[in-house]
């Protein structure tokens, strides 16, 4: 199997963005090395992370999508509703980072074998699931919905 790399994921979203009628220069942050668009009422983010182990390092196509802030009131029937939804919503899981209250929809795969046309996939099943659990939610929980136009 072929080595696939950062840079090979790289131009396969810059590919993308093409795709569907963005460009690099507005959805590309050189800095942070991650592309920001909107699909609906869900903002997208995608990127290429590192994880360092002892011998190599490893690489992941990671996309989020900002959902929902955890509400102040009945969190626990909130997280199960989530736990629930991680159950249920294939191709997507819902995660909060560390220190934060901010739910996202999530996915990550090994950039290892992955082709242009996978590459696809998970981003429009992102798109997607972020377009709609963010209403979901914010119907249920307040605080989602679409975004202002």
């Amino acid at each position: 199997m072929q080595n696939t790399t950062r840079e090979d994921v790289e131009a396969m979203v810059d590919k993308f963005v093409a795709e569907i009628g963005l460009t690099k220069e507005a959805t590309y942050n050189p800095q942070r090395r991650a592309w920001y668009w909107t699909k609906g009422s869900a903002k997208l983010e995608v990127f290429i992370q590192e994880i360092k182990f002892e011998t190599h390092s490893r690489f992941y196509l990671r996309i989020f999508s900002p959902i929902i802030k955890v509400p102040g009131t009945n969190t626990q029937e909130f997280y199960r509703r989530l736990l629930e939804m991680n159950d249920s919503k294939l191709g997507v899981k819902l995660s909060i980072m560390a220190g934060s209250d901010q739910v996202y929809a999530t996915f990550e795969r090994d950039i290892q074998g992955i082709e242009y046309e996978e590459l696809k996939i998970c981003v429009y099943d992102l798109e997607w699931w972020a377009d709609l659990l963010d209403d979901e939610l914010g119907k249920q929980y307040g605080g989602g919905g679409p975004a202002p136009r």
